[in-house]
């Protein structure tokens, strides 16, 4: 066990007590299902043991005087990060309630006592008469996070409508040919729609995956639909609600399971409430479904909002922002998404711009489309740490984008060892309660971020991530093209057409079925489900985990590594080994 680092204040007598929290509650303390109660306690690495002592608060009546005394219960290590250690233990309070302390153990085999008013000595612990004990009060089943259990078996597959195939298009305007990026931008169209997506479905269920996630659908002028003009009608250019209707019903008969795209946290500037604004100003009934600061000056277009005349996403002015702080505005989006549900019978819901809509919206929504369609799955759009947005009650899941960034900075910065690797993983499933992190919404690429391919630029590091992404707990995710290692910088040229030359000539059907063996094995395997895993070595760039006697081996580095088994095991994916030998840049996967 690494010690912490800054050695010199390690002094005996003395334990380092900075970096040791616990609250009881939210990610520390929490009911995992109605019988079990999970622990976390964080220390500084200077701690080797931490025992919790608990019992029910009440066990030998309800006077403060009443004696009480909690039994033992040795914490494991879940999780080492770069500065920091994490304990856990799950119990099962016979009486759905719990009353704890711990002790704690240094590398010097000093113990302390922390309870909630702090950390004491065992001397000044027993004297207190009034003793601080943490306490989680009940495991109300209505609080406990839970989300629908088909998610953590799918394996996702994006879809940027306009880029992804065309048949049959009614487009109006002008479009570009499907091979033609000459003028590759921002504003440019190239007529994908619905009916080619659903021409496709036999493509998709070839490869694998179960679930679409469809990026917006509806009435907009632009090519990502991101400024929504009508929430209730599929823009004629991808087709019409018939359309997805039947593109629905023939995924669902595939086994493939469809997610849209909302945006509540702003319109495009043709929705209704905001034209009866520009119109009517403060007379309007939907003044207040905004954020307008300047009655005189707001309607003035092609001009950032940085001026304040009205809030909008990120200063665009197509893009006022929505006030879902209004009951009215709440109302009418949970009823839009209702009649998603009836018109379309969809699975999920992806909430653009997750973190900017009030979350007394978001616990509407939650509270309602769960009572409408207890299955619905629903995805928020968060870029960082979200665990406030999942408690049970809002998200079902957001985008891993944190995932993403640390994992990739791996592959970014050769100077990072397989123990960057470790703590990054760590960090990132540290962040959420075990049940989110069974269905938490992994990718590496999408419409908003370099694809992965082009990021890394290796097609090892390429594969390793892929491997990572298909072993790792949660519900993964690949953007369209990723199948065929199809590249492109940040938006927006991470959203060229689909490369159906290169499935159509197969010049990549390598790539292909090594995407799709990953897909397969993923989904074939229950023991990719939950959200166990262990670091079994790490070491230079190589890098050995586990997950319930699957083991995964990734060798990162310039020269190649040996791999021995005690016995043959069964591979399930293989890339550059062979004969016992892992070269540079390979990935082994393996049932033992």
């Amino acid at each position: 066990m690494s010690t912490f680092p800054v050695k010199g204040r390690i002094v005996k007598g003395h334990m380092v007590l900075e970096g040791i929290s616990h609250i009881s509650g939210f990610n520390d303390c929490y009911a995992y299902n109605k019988d079990e109660l999970v622990v976390n306690i964080r220390t500084n690495k200077t701690i080797k043991k931490v025992t919790m002592y608990a019992e029910d608060p009440y066990l030998n009546g309800c006077s403060t005087s009443a004696p009480w005394d909690g039994q033992p219960y040795e914490m494991q290590l879940k999780y080492e990060l770069k500065h920091e250690y994490i304990y856990s233990v799950t119990v099962k309070p016979k009486y759905k309630r719990l009353q704890y302390y711990f002790r704690l153990t240094d590398v010097n085999n000093e113990t302390m006592f922390y309870q909630e008013s702090g950390i004491v000595s065992e001397e000044e612990f027993k004297k207190n008469i009034f003793k601080e004990y943490f306490k989680f009060a009940w495991m109300n089943e209505a609080d406990i996070s839970v989300h629908p259990k088909w998610v953590e078996n799918t394996y996702w597959y994006q879809i940027f409508p306009d880029r992804f195939c065309r048949e049959e298009a009614p487009f109006e305007g002008n479009l570009c040919k499907w091979d033609d990026l000459s003028s590759f931008g921002h504003k440019v169209f190239y007529g994908g729609n619905l009916k080619g997506a659903m021409s496709r479905l036999e493509y998709l269920h070839d490869l694998g995956v179960n679930g679409i996630y469809f990026n917006p659908l509806f009435v907009s002028d632009s090519n990502h639909k991101y400024n929504i003009d009508d929430y209730l009608h599929i823009d004629p250019n991808f087709g019409s609600n018939v359309d997805l209707k039947l593109l629905v019903e023939k995924a669902h008969s595939l086994g493939i399971r469809v997610m849209i795209d909302a945006v509540f946290n702003h319109s495009g500037l043709g929705f209704f409430a905001w034209k009866d604004v520009v119109e009517n100003k403060r007379n309007s009934k939907y003044y207040n479904w905004f954020f307008i600061n300047d009655d005189e000056n707001f309607t003035i277009t092609h001009k950032s909002t940085k001026d304040s005349r009205f809030y909008s996403f990120a200063f665009v002015d197509n893009m006022p922002k929505l006030n879902t702080n209004n009951p009215e505005v709440m109302e009418y989006f949970v009823n839009v998404c209702k009649k998603w549900i009836d018109m379309w019978d969809i699975d999920g819901i992806r909430f653009d711009v997750g973190n900017e809509i009030s979350h007394a919206f978001i616990k509407k929504l939650h509270a309602e489309l769960k009572a409408y369609r207890s299955d619905i799955f629903l995805l928020g759009e968060i870029w960082v740490n979200s665990s406030q947005y999942l408690q049970g009650d809002e998200y079902d899941s957001v985008m891993n984008y944190p995932y993403l960034e640390n994992l990739s900075n791996f592959y970014l910065d050769k100077s990072k060892s397989a123990d960057d690797f470790k703590y990054a993983v760590n960090f990132c499933y540290s962040m959420y309660q075990k049940q989110v992190n069974e269905n938490i919404f992994n990718l590496f690429d999408s419409h908003d971020i370099d694809r992965m391919y082009t990021r890394v630029k290796s097609y090892d590091y390429f594969i390793q991530m892929l491997v990572i992404l298909s072993t790792l707990p949660g519900s993964p995710c690949i953007y369209y093209g990723t199948e065929i290692a199809m590249e492109g910088e940040n938006d927006p040229y991470c959203r060229y057409p689909m490369r159906w030359d290169i499935i159509e000539d197969k010049s990549r059907d390598e790539t292909f079925r090594q995407v799709q063996s990953l897909i397969r094995m993923r989904l074939d395997n229950h023991e990719f489900l939950g959200d166990d895993y262990c670091f079994v070595q790490t070491e230079g760039r190589f890098i050995v985990y586990e997950r319930n006697g699957v083991r995964v081996y990734l060798n990162a580095e310039e020269k190649d590594r040996a791999v021995s088994f005690e016995k043959k095991p069964e591979v399930l994916f293989s890339y550059k080994f062979s004969d016992g030998i892992l070269k540079a840049g390979g990935a082994l996967v393996v049932r033992l």
